[in-house]
């Protein structure tokens, strides 16, 4: 036996919503700082600072020697934390003398310390 039908089958659409993409929250940068080393030594000497922003690389920021203030200066760009440095002076590691917080290093000697907020 057939069975006639005069209504058509509805037919349901299925619609999906896509997951909705998370969203990611914007955590801002720390901003770099201008920092400006300084060191007293006479004119003619090649001074370098180097440290953690720097990979201790001992040639990577030379100081210029300012005539007016009778120094030696290099701005870096550091974002805020602590770093250890040492000056190079025709090639000789010195901590910085005019700061007194430093840290003991594993070569037996010390590192300078610098703070930056």
């Amino acid at each position: 036996m057939k069975i006639k039908t005069t209504k058509k089958c509805a037919t349901t659409k299925v619609v999906t919503k896509k997951a909705a993409k998370p969203v990611a929250k914007k955590v801002a940068k720390p901003v770099a700082k201008a920092v400006t080393f300084t060191f007293h030594a006479d004119k003619g000497k090649a001074v370098y600072v180097a440290g953690e922003f720097n990979k201790w690389n001992p040639t990577a920021k030379k100081m210029a020697y300012k005539a007016k203030d009778g120094i030696y200066a290099a701005t870096v760009k550091l974002v805020p934390g602590e770093y250890q440095y040492k000056f190079i002076i025709d090639g000789t590691w010195c901590v910085d003398p005019e700061n007194v917080n430093s840290v003991k290093n594993d070569q037996g000697t010390f590192n300078s310390i610098l703070v930056v907020k």
